[in-house]
């Protein structure tokens, strides 16, 4: 279990405890209000920059968590360093898709803090697993 030694590394913690449990509004609720969350990839769903807040939540995040079944995708976080308001960590995603397929990712993200709450993701993955693993879905 990863422990918090900032209030940075608490409130990411908190943010992927919040995000695993699929509440959009608790979501929105860990979310500066100018917050961008870019997946660092490209060619895959969800690639591109998704902001401010209530974009992020509306038409990234919902449609997304709507690719698995109620309370899935579930992040754990490995690993996690910090500098200042900049926190970074290694995390797996697991799951169950809708259509039955496992789901189990690796990630790395670079979060920016600001005012108390998540204000910029750079969020890194396996690319190529989830390219192949939606190119028939």
């Amino acid at each position: 279990m990863i422990t918090a030694h900032t209030p940075q590394e608490k409130l990411v913690l908190d943010f992927f405890r919040v995000l695993s449990s699929g509440d959009l509004e608790a979501i929105r609720a860990t979310l500066h209000p100018d917050a961008t969350w870019r997946p660092m990839v490209e060619g895959v769903p969800g690639a591109g920059v998704h902001g401010p807040r209530d974009k992020i939540v509306d038409e990234f995040l919902a449609p997304v968590r709507g690719l698995f079944v109620a309370g899935d995708p579930k992040t754990t976080v490995d690993r996690m360093v910090s500098a200042g308001d900049t926190v970074m960590c290694e995390s797996r995603g697991t799951g169950t898709l809708r259509d039955g397929r496992a789901y189990n990712n690796r990630y790395a993200w670079s979060i920016d803090v600001r005012d108390g709450r998540i204000f910029a993701i750079r969020e890194y993955m396996d690319s190529h697993y989830v390219a192949t693993l939606f190119s028939g879905a």
